[in-house]
């Protein structure tokens, strides 16, 4: 089974992780469950079955996927305070990263945030709008601020720190 007509798909090519990998088609996934549903099952039989799929971290891609579509009433209360908009505004590229950003965000605490932000850009850039990217790193530093406080507080007095002059 290919991808689809109506998937997205990434703008531009270049060498990719297999962790990149998973994302994107944990994305392509969830794009298509917002628009047809279904079960969890069927959504992962789905993404098994998208052409070069074996080169990504199948694991990972799964999980994101199954979480996603099992948690998705938790997720989407997570995001909506953050949201100028409401949820149901957002295109389904977007709410598809900000549901994958999210969900790292609350069960993968040894993924550190900012990895996972700026994976969430990356998918953006690849596959949202023109500015999309800029609105989803904005939701998702401020999600991470409110699920991460210590991990947030200290990268950013880290980077407070770096920015001082010396003396």
């Amino acid at each position: 089974m290919s991808e689809g007509p109506s998937a997205p798909k990434a703008k531009g090519v270049s060498t990719k992780t297999a962790r990149r990998r998973s994302r994107e088609f944990a994305l392509q996934a969830l794009y298509a469950w917002q628009i047809a549903h279904g079960t969890p099952k069927e959504i992962v039989e789905q993404v098994r079955g998208y052409e070069g799929y074996e080169r990504a971290n199948a694991e990972l891609a799964e999980t994101i996927v199954r979480g996603v579509v099992e948690r998705a009433a938790e997720l989407e209360s997570l995001i909506a305070p953050f949201l100028d908009r409401s949820f149901a505004s957002l295109s389904p590229v977007e709410r598809a990263i900000l549901y994958i950003g999210t969900f790292e965000l609350r069960t993968q605490p040894h993924t550190p945030f900012k990895v996972i932000v700026n994976e969430a850009i990356e998918l953006g850039k690849s596959f949202g709008g023109t500015d999309g990217h800029k609105f989803v790193n904005g939701v998702l530093e401020k999600l991470a601020a409110s699920l991460r406080p210590d991990e947030f507080g200290r990268a950013r007095g880290s980077a407070v720190q770096a920015a001082e002059p010396l003396r």
